[in-house]
């Protein structure tokens, strides 16, 4: 166990000078040492990007998940709706004719809503 204070001004001087004229890394060290640290950094980096992918995938998992789910659901109250549009209708003009009257009606609003979608795809002229 050495002690600092009974260590010789000289041997101080010694080690202070051996440090100072340490010998410098040469050109081959520093590109190797900056290659290696350039393939460190590219992987972090890819790793980063992984990461943040499967996060993103994840959250968008789930919400097409609850938005299926609505889309079910919505499907099902259309059905009763128009089910029940052809009972209410029946009651006046008779079952053939209200759902004549009730299929008919939503394939021309289907149709409209179509052709709306559709030239909305399209691009438009002079824009």
């Amino acid at each position: 166990m050495s002690d600092p204070s009974n260590v010789t001004p000289i041997r101080r001087t010694t080690e202070a000078v051996r440090e100072r004229i340490a010998p410098e890394p040469g050109l081959t060290d520093l590109v190797s040492r900056l290659t290696g640290d350039a393939k460190d950094l590219a992987r972090a980096e890819f790793d980063l990007q992984k990461a943040k992918v499967s996060e993103a995938v994840g959250r968008y998992k789930n919400a097409i998940i609850f938005f299926v789910i609505a889309a079910v659901l919505a499907f099902a109250g259309l059905i009763a709706l128009l089910v029940g549009a052809i009972e209410a209708l029946a009651t006046l003009i008779g079952p053939g004719l209200a759902t004549l009257v009730v299929v008919g009606s939503t394939l021309l609003i289907a149709a409209i809503l179509g052709i709306v979608g559709k030239n909305r795809l399209s691009p438009k002229a002079g824009v």
